[in-house]
């Protein structure tokens, strides 16, 4: 298994693990339009994202998840890390997969000096917040989100 940062031709593969959690999504069947094509590209543009995919070592994308780092004031002007979008395939679950693309991601935002990483997860999917749990991360803060 590879950690490594997504290019393009994994965009149909990250859409179908995006897509529906419960089952696994042919990625040839994903339609990848004009939004998505320039939300990737504005993530691959900004030093600050990092869209990372766990490849099987063949080019098969299992895995996926976003890495932000956060400059702030808080935390004495350290810098957090937040991640999301983190799926792993459906058929593939309960195999340390998802335990070895956290892993990375969190080496990751050590390596680059952040003093914090932080997630959020749907409040249904409370499978993940286990998995969570047991990686180490705490619920601390309840969130919020307004639609636009």
């Amino acid at each position: 298994m590879i950690v490594r940062t997504a290019v393009r031709g994994d965009l149909p593969a990250v859409l179908a693990l995006l897509a529906d959690e419960s089952a696994v999504t042919d990625p040839a069947s994903v339609r990848v339009g004009a939004a998505y094509e320039a939300a990737f590209a504005a993530i691959e543009a900004d030093p600050r994202n990092e869209l990372l995919v766990l490849d099987e070592g063949d080019g098969t994308v299992l895995g996926c998840l976003q890495l932000t780092r956060i400059p702030g004031l808080g935390r004495g002007g350290a810098e957090r890390a937040l991640i999301e979008a983190v799926r792993i395939r459906a058929d593939r679950r309960g195999g340390g997969l998802g335990r070895l693309l956290l892993a990375r991601a969190i080496d990751r935002a050590r390596e680059q000096g952040c003093s914090l990483v932080q997630l959020t997860s749907n409040k249904r999917r409370t499978e993940a917040h286990r998995f969570y749990a047991s990686l180490g991360f705490e619920r601390s803060h309840d969130g919020f989100k307004l639609v636009l």
